[in-house]
């Protein structure tokens, strides 16, 4: 069974170059450019991982991996974000949250370790 990856984030550029390298490694992948987006991709096709963006234009993305969490609460998530973080405020306030935090100027083959390592792949 090919695993499906839910990517959200509200830059086009970013979405489609994650969709194009995931589906490349064998993976089924929906993307979505806002929360509510994905919400309706959890509830109707449930992925098995999660990679989302911090800063979304319509909401807070803690706010989002919270309700993921809700209803989902074993699939991990990545949270994937142009935004640099203290080690402190990641080990205190995100890591509790999500799976993997990774900074968005990470190499695409460290991402792919992250991957496949939640995936178990």
């Amino acid at each position: 069974m090919t695993k499906h990856i839910l990517t959200i984030d509200d830059e086009d550029v970013i979405r489609e170059m994650l969709t194009d390298f995931l589906q490349i490694l064998g993976y089924r992948v929906t993307g979505a450019a806002t929360g509510a987006q994905a919400l309706q991709v959890v509830a109707t096709d449930p992925p098995h991982l999660i990679i989302t963006d911090l800063q979304l234009e319509e909401s807070d993305g803690l706010e989002f991996i919270d309700k993921f969490k809700a209803s989902l609460p074993d699939v991990p998530i990545i949270l994937l974000t142009g935004m640099l973080f203290d080690s402190r405020v990641v080990e205190e306030r995100i890591k509790a949250r999500v799976s993997a935090y990774v900074p968005k100027t990470t190499p695409l083959h460290e991402l792919r370790k992250v991957v496949t390592g939640l995936l178990g792949d």
